[in-house]
């Protein structure tokens, strides 16, 4: 960076809908953005914070910079000073505050699934196209340097033809059955279960690494029917006992086969009650002449196995390196640690490139549209117990 880049930069006001943790991850990116990219020609200067429940608002602005908290979103979208939104609030309140944002013009970059619904989510990509401002969406798996080395690996015909793959998103969050009965388990303000919060990222990433969809078959199911309510506000996952209990009202487990519209058969599995699992996300992808595998939890390595032996093929790791993503912007060296709040620094730069330069780079509402299209079909097909085309 020189010094004529730092003084070209053009401020943008930053507005947060919504601060709790993801709220907060996305206020921590904006913060640490230059840093990693020097060379953005934007800089983020943190404005205005919307959070209902009370004082949060107040301990974001204490803590970070905000200059304006609130306890109503719509005052960031009425704020002059205020060019690009974050909206982390919940899932309900996307589509309202999505469209919202978008006509008051302002850029928004929008937690998945992008409301309950595929019309939830078209309405939301609809409001950015007419206003003809910039969306960006969480899918924060997508930007991990070694994901996007196995998409080179699938894109230009290492693996040979891809034949069948596995693409899974376990984690135990809500597996204890103290966990309190949130929005999150409840179909007006939630919305789907465990297809929305988990699956909405796995089937982002096999669209991301394998490409379209033909058709598919799923299952789902609900294991805890009944959770105790929580007796105030939440953030996050936590426990609740000796209270009154209500109905838990979407699924916590999906599993899905599909066939992609290149001929190959993949495995789509979600659960958020896999007790021993903790974030376990990741896939397995196998063509004709080799085969590649990651795990979130070793975010930084890559399972390979290319050549030409098929049977007993052997595997190694590459451990991801300067040469791989936007990995430099992070460390000098291959096996040098990345973690989960990088992921979201590399979707802040791309999105705020995308501000600057009136072109999209990274994730757009046409990929929130897309997985929650997959979504509702998982939904229609549990429904029906049949294939669905899509």
């Amino acid at each position: 960076m020189t010094d004529t880049t730092a003084q070209a930069r053009r401020p943008l006001g930053v507005g947060v809908a919504g601060m709790g943790w993801m709220g907060r991850v996305h206020t921590m990116a904006y913060t640490r953005v230059l840093h990693h990219f020097p060379d953005l020609p934007v800089a983020p200067r943190l404005v205005a914070v919307a959070d209902e429940v009370p004082g949060r608002a107040e301990e974001a602005a204490a803590q970070f910079g905000f200059t304006t908290p609130t306890d109503d979103w719509r005052e960031i979208a009425a704020n002059p000073e205020v060019d690009v939104v974050s909206i982390a609030a919940p899932n309900f309140l996307h589509r309202e505050i999505g469209v919202a944002m978008a006509r008051a013009g302002k850029h928004i970059w929008i937690e998945k699934p992008v409301g309950l619904t595929s019309e939830d989510a078209r309405a939301v990509a609809d409001a950015v196209a007419a206003a003809g401002v910039q969306g960006a969406v969480g899918f924060n798996y997508r930007n991990a340097p070694a994901v996007e080395h196995a998409k080179q690996l699938v894109d230009s015909g290492e693996l040979g033809t891809i034949t069948h793959a596995r693409f899974r998103f376990f984690s135990d969050y809500a597996a204890h059955p103290d966990g309190a009965l949130t929005w999150r388990y409840e179909r007006a303000r939630g919305g789907s279960g465990v297809l929305g919060d988990l699956a909405a990222h796995t089937v982002d990433l096999a669209y991301h690494v394998l490409g379209e969809f033909e058709s598919l078959v799923a299952d789902t199911a609900i294991f805890i029917p009944q959770r105790p309510r929580a007796s105030g506000a939440t953030a996050g996952h936590v426990r609740a006992t000796g209270g009154e209990t209500g109905p838990v009202e979407n699924e916590d487990y999906v599993g899905a086969l599909a066939r992609s519209a290149a001929g190959a058969r993949v495995v789509v599995e979600a659960s958020r009650v896999a007790v021993g699992d903790q974030n376990a996300y990741g896939f397995e992808v196998h063509g004709t002449r080799g085969s590649v595998a990651w795990d979130f939890r070793r975010l930084n390595e890559l399972q390979v196995g290319l050549g030409d032996v098929h049977q007993d093929q052997p595997m190694s790791t590459v451990y991801v390196g300067p040469a791989h993503g936007e990995f430099a912007a992070f460390q000098p060296g291959a096996a040098n640690a990345m973690g989960t709040d990088d992921l979201k620094v590399i979707e802040a730069a791309r999105f705020l490139r995308s501000v600057a330069e009136g072109t999209p780079y990274g994730t757009t509402l046409a990929d929130a549209v897309r997985s929650a299209t997959l979504l509702d079909a998982m939904a229609e097909s549990a429904a029906k117990r049949a294939w669905v085309s899509l």
